[in-house]
């Protein structure tokens, strides 16, 4: 197990390319994971890792180590899983996404997996901003949009509607616009759900608009321009999940109801392959039967 504990720090600290963070993860002191790692170059008679006052790097034979490492920690992982007989899962799952995604749409039908599961931890990374999935060794990266060029394998697990909103304080202002071409009048709030290149394509009869909008207030998370457009700061493309409750308790209005809107594709990215963790799998396959029952109750 010693042995196992150095092999798994050695990778966190090459992702990390520190040892403070490393230790700080796995709770443990600075000097603590150093000594380890030490310990381990001097076992190996190599040396992993190339120090100076300002970083840690990899050295060619520390690349080399790691690249043939962290699969076999990943299939020792999954050999252990294999063996329970109560199918158990266990460990720390790392999960990132989407923050507005996450709080309205994961975590609540992710607590009934977690209740089969008592033994497992979850660690959910929440940010609109996309992570570097093997330096912050995440187990599965939900993410919102178009498949990226990636080493990461990748599943479909949903498709969310995509709508225009606005408060109904900000249409008595300034008037309902009813054509999509209206929207250049408007005060426009952007986030990250309404700046990709089909956040403002529209489609009706055969017809196709594309609108190229300058907002007036913008913001980094799609959770903060689904609250300003709650607030009247303006008009707003967004995922019909991420406002359901506002449209729901009409604080928020759906416009353009008779165009269609590109949907928005949800997709698991497990970065380690088929050597993803069995827990990962597990709970996209829980994300994926959950969302597709709602998809057929809306």
């Amino acid at each position: 197990m010693k042995d196992i504990l150095s092999l798994k720090l050695y990778t966190r600290v090459a992702r990390l390319g520190s040892f403070s963070a490393a230790a700080r993860e796995c709770g443990l002191s600075q000097s603590q994971v150093s000594r380890i790692i030490a310990e381990l170059e001097t076992s190996l008679g190599a040396r992993l890792l190339s120090r100076t006052t300002r970083a840690v790097g990899l050295t060619k034979a520390g690349a080399e180590f790691l690249a043939r490492m962290e699969p076999i920690l990943s299939a020792l992982d999954e050999a252990e899983q294999s063996v329970r007989e109560s199918g158990d899962l266990r460990g720390l799952l790392r999960m990132s996404m989407p923050t507005s995604f996450g709080i309205r749409d994961a975590i609540p039908p992710l607590a009934a997996f977690a209740a089969r599961h008592p033994n497992l931890h979850f660690q959910l990374l929440l940010g609109d901003r996309r992570r570097d999935l093997v330096r912050d060794a995440v187990d599965v990266a939900l993410r919102l949009g178009r498949l990226v060029d990636s080493t990461a394998t990748a599943k479909m697990i949903a498709t969310i509607p995509r709508v225009v909103v606005a408060s109904p304080d900000y249409l008595a202002r300034h008037g309902m616009p009813a054509t999509p071409e209206d929207l250049v009048q408007h005060r426009i709030v952007g986030g990250s759900a309404a700046a990709v290149p089909t956040a403002w394509m529209f489609e009706r009869k055969g017809k196709e608009l594309e609108m190229q909008l300058e907002p007036r207030f913008s913001t980094n998370e799609n959770e903060g321009a689904i609250a300003a457009a709650t607030a009247g700061f303006g008009i707003t493309s967004t995922s019909g999940w991420a406002c359901r409750r506002e449209l729901e308790d009409g604080s928020l209005v759906q416009l353009f109801s008779e165009w269609k809107m590109v949907g928005i594709p949800v997709h698991a990215y497990f970065p380690m392959g088929r050597a993803t963790r069995a827990a990962a799998r597990a709970a996209v396959d829980h994300l994926v039967a959950h969302f597709k029952q709602r998809e057929n109750t809306d």
